[in-house]
This record gives C-alpha cells, structure tokens and sequence, in this order.
C-alpha cells in the first residue's frame, strides 16, 4: 500500500468534514487494491440527517487511489425519505465541505474562495438552483459576485442584534452565516426585552433572513424586504425623472397645471 497516499486521502477526507471515522475502513479499501471503491457516512445536523457515499478511484498508472466526489442525501427532521439528493466534486479547488454541503441541501448560501479556469482567484456566494439542473441531475450552482452588491455586515446592521456590540462575536457570528449556517442570535427588543432569533445570509435578495424560536419567518424580514423594494422604486423614479428631455418636462409641467 502507498503510504504517502493514504495520509494523504485520510487528511484529505477529514478536512472535507468527515472526521477520522472513515480512516480504518479507508485503509482497509486501499489494501485490496481494487480499482474502485466507495465509503459511506451519517452525520446529523439539529434534527436532520444527511447520508454521504464517498467514491474513490485508482489511477490507471500508479497505485495512487484519488478522492473524487461524494453523494449525498438530506432527510429533513421527521421525514421518512431522503428530501434531496446533490454530487459534490473534490479537486484542488472549490471543494464543498460535508457541513456546507448539508447547508446547500437546506437552501442556504455559501461563502466560498473559489478559482475559475484561468486560475484566477475571486469569492462568491454559491446557492443551488433548485429550478434547475445539468445532464448528470445535479442541480446547478448559482453565484453571487462580490460586486452583485451584497454587504453581509450592513445587512446585519439594519437589525438590533445584540452579539453586534462585541467584535469577537460579531467576527463569529459572520464566520457562521459565510458557512451558510443558520445562527442564533439575540434581538434587543425595547424595554430591554430580549429576544432569540435565527439568521442566515440571503445574498440573492441583499439581506438576512430572520426565524423565530420556532423556525418560523418573522416580519423582521418582510419589512426589510419590502424597504428595499420601496427603496429601489424611488430610485428608478428620480432616474427616469432625471432622464427626460427639458421639452417633455415642460409638457409635463402644461398638462399638470403646474407653472414653469
């Protein structure tokens, strides 16, 4: 067996968010030298669960085994059968993480440094396109760019989120939401009234997405929503105001009643 190789793929594994749990049976497969192999994996999320096959192939030249992909499956909290089912692909870059794979599955955003194939660096947040799908049934990716104009600190601005006030737990709680983790924070409410919320990163409409203790969307979310819209409304209207000609002005101003 190739030494080099197996710590390799078993660190490879556990930083993909497999744990060591798949290392005996990782080398146990190697062994045998077969040219082909797959490993399978549960872990539980709150009260989902998500199911990974993790597929191995050996080159056709050396004895190396590579790591390309894994399936995997989320089965939502008291669901019998599997909701959805996505292949991720393990290269050198822009891999997804078992935990940032379940957080795709349920919907949620990824943060994500990712390369493109001129090899050039640039972050995006990357969310499934549950309306659509490629030729192998997966569903595809779609990115939001740094300049699509999502600023997850200013989303989080416009919410009185307590853990904001501490710069190590605002750092956590943004690290959490870039994961695409759904995370709990407190809201001040007035009279000192605290209140427990669940976030998550919604760069696709430019904000947050705000849950009760229930997991419920609250009203937080359909307000800010609905400013943003407003906001762009009267936008667009003092732009097309701007834009007209001084004759249609004037027309407007006679048709109005409205002196010059």
């Amino acid at each position: 067996m190739n030494e080099q190789n197996f710590d390799y793929l078993k660190n490879q594994v556990k930083y993909s968010g497999f744990g060591d749990s798949l290392e005996a049976p990782l080398k146990e497969q190697i062994q045998k030298g077969e040219p082909d192999f797959s490993l399978k994996h549960q872990a539980d999320f709150g009260g989902d669960t998500v199911n990974a096959n993790l597929h191995f192939r050996k080159s056709a030249l050396t004895d190396m085994y590579f790591f390309n992909k894994y399936d995997l499956s989320l089965t939502k909290s008291g669901q019998d059968e599997p909701a959805i089912n996505q292949t991720f692909y393990i290269g050198k870059d822009n891999n997804i993480t078992l935990k940032e794979g379940y957080n795709l599955l349920d919907g949620r955003a990824v943060n994500k440094d990712l390369v493109n194939k001129e090899q050039e660096k640039y972050n995006a947040w990357v969310q499934l396109d549950f309306k659509e799908t490629d030729n192998q049934g997966n569903f595809k990716l779609k990115q939001f760019h740094e300049n699509y104009g999502f600023d997850l600190p200013k989303a989080l601005e416009k919410h009185p989120i307590k853990e904001l006030n501490n710069q190590e737990d605002q750092s956590r709680l943004i690290d959490s939401l870039k994961k695409g983790n759904r995370q709990s924070v407190t809201f001040t409410g007035s009279e000192g009234k605290d209140q427990k919320r669940f976030i998550e990163a919604s760069p696709q409409f430019k904000n947050v997405n705000i849950y009760d203790t229930n997991l419920m969307r609250t009203s937080e979310t359909q307000r800010e929503s609905k400013s943003e819209s407003q906001s762009k409304t009267k936008k667009q209207e003092v732009k097309e105001e701007s834009d007209e000609s001084p004759t249609k002005k004037t027309r407007k101003r006679k048709s109005t009643g409205i002196a010059g």
